[in-house]
Protein backbone atom coordinates (compact mmCIF):
# COMPACT_ATOMS: atom_id res chain seq x y z
CA UNK A 1 0.00 0.00 0.00
CA UNK A 2 1.22 3.40 -0.97
CA UNK A 3 1.20 5.94 1.51
CA UNK A 4 0.77 9.94 0.71
CA UNK A 5 1.62 12.55 2.60
CA UNK A 6 -1.02 14.85 3.04
CA UNK A 7 0.93 17.78 1.79
CA UNK A 8 1.39 15.69 -1.44
CA UNK A 9 -1.25 15.75 -3.93
CA UNK A 10 -1.86 13.73 -6.75
CA UNK A 11 -1.17 16.29 -10.10
CA UNK A 12 -4.23 14.75 -11.95
CA UNK A 13 -6.15 15.25 -8.65
CA UNK A 14 -6.28 18.97 -9.55
CA UNK A 15 -7.51 18.88 -12.87
CA UNK A 16 -9.83 16.21 -12.53
CA UNK A 17 -11.11 18.08 -9.65
CA UNK A 18 -11.72 21.46 -12.42
CA UNK A 19 -14.18 19.22 -14.67
CA UNK A 20 -15.97 17.65 -11.90
CA UNK A 21 -19.22 19.19 -11.07
CA UNK A 22 -22.94 19.27 -12.10
CA UNK A 23 -23.11 20.18 -15.64
CA UNK A 24 -18.96 21.42 -16.28
CA UNK A 25 -18.33 18.80 -18.34
CA UNK A 26 -21.13 18.96 -20.66
CA UNK A 27 -20.62 22.51 -20.57
CA UNK A 28 -16.96 22.26 -21.25
CA UNK A 29 -17.85 19.49 -24.17
CA UNK A 30 -20.41 22.03 -25.71
CA UNK A 31 -17.99 24.74 -25.53
CA UNK A 32 -15.14 22.74 -27.75
CA UNK A 33 -17.74 23.42 -30.77
CA UNK A 34 -17.76 27.41 -30.46
CA UNK A 35 -19.20 30.43 -28.00
CA UNK A 36 -21.58 29.05 -25.84
CA UNK A 37 -24.92 31.03 -24.25
CA UNK A 38 -26.44 30.58 -21.32
CA UNK A 39 -30.03 29.76 -22.74
CA UNK A 40 -28.70 27.86 -24.98
CA UNK A 41 -26.97 25.79 -22.40
CA UNK A 42 -30.56 25.37 -20.30
CA UNK A 43 -31.56 24.23 -23.67
CA UNK A 44 -29.08 21.87 -24.59
CA UNK A 45 -28.59 20.46 -21.12
CA UNK A 46 -31.40 18.36 -20.12
CA UNK A 47 -32.24 18.37 -16.05
CA UNK A 48 -30.67 21.58 -15.87
CA UNK A 49 -31.70 24.49 -14.17
CA UNK A 50 -30.49 28.33 -14.11
CA UNK A 51 -28.87 28.06 -10.58
CA UNK A 52 -26.94 25.07 -11.33
CA UNK A 53 -25.96 26.37 -14.88
CA UNK A 54 -24.75 29.66 -13.57
CA UNK A 55 -22.84 27.76 -10.56
CA UNK A 56 -20.89 25.92 -13.29
CA UNK A 57 -20.18 28.68 -15.65
CA UNK A 58 -19.18 30.67 -12.89
CA UNK A 59 -17.03 28.19 -11.59
CA UNK A 60 -15.78 27.51 -14.89
CA UNK A 61 -14.81 31.20 -15.53
CA UNK A 62 -12.92 31.00 -11.91
CA UNK A 63 -10.87 28.10 -12.82
CA UNK A 64 -10.35 30.16 -16.35
CA UNK A 65 -11.16 27.08 -18.09
CA UNK A 66 -13.74 29.58 -19.91
CA UNK A 67 -14.03 33.13 -20.97
CA UNK A 68 -17.03 35.59 -20.44
CA UNK A 69 -17.24 37.99 -23.16
CA UNK A 70 -20.36 40.78 -23.15
CA UNK A 71 -20.55 41.06 -26.92
CA UNK A 72 -23.87 43.72 -26.41
CA UNK A 73 -25.48 45.73 -23.58
CA UNK A 74 -28.91 45.86 -25.18
CA UNK A 75 -29.84 43.27 -25.30
CA UNK A 76 -27.64 41.58 -23.41
CA UNK A 77 -25.62 39.09 -25.02
CA UNK A 78 -22.72 37.26 -23.26
CA UNK A 79 -21.08 34.67 -24.57
CA UNK A 80 -18.59 31.87 -23.06
CA UNK A 81 -15.54 30.72 -24.89
CA UNK A 82 -13.00 28.38 -24.29
CA UNK A 83 -9.40 30.38 -22.54
CA UNK A 84 -6.21 29.39 -23.50
CA UNK A 85 -5.72 27.29 -20.34
CA UNK A 86 -9.44 25.18 -21.56
CA UNK A 87 -8.10 24.74 -25.37
CA UNK A 88 -4.98 23.31 -23.96
CA UNK A 89 -6.99 20.92 -22.15
CA UNK A 90 -9.02 19.67 -25.16
CA UNK A 91 -6.79 16.48 -25.90
CA UNK A 92 -6.81 15.46 -22.44
CA UNK A 93 -10.83 16.07 -22.40
CA UNK A 94 -10.95 13.84 -25.36
CA UNK A 95 -9.46 10.79 -24.08
CA UNK A 96 -11.82 11.33 -21.08
CA UNK A 97 -14.39 10.96 -23.45
CA UNK A 98 -12.68 8.16 -25.20
CA UNK A 99 -12.38 5.69 -22.11
CA UNK A 100 -15.73 6.08 -21.09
Amino acid sequence: MIKMKSEKICEAEGLLKMLSGKWKPQIFRLALDGPVRFNSLLRQIKGSNKQSIAVALKELEEQELLEKKVVKLKPLHIEYNLSEKGKSLIAVFRQLENLS
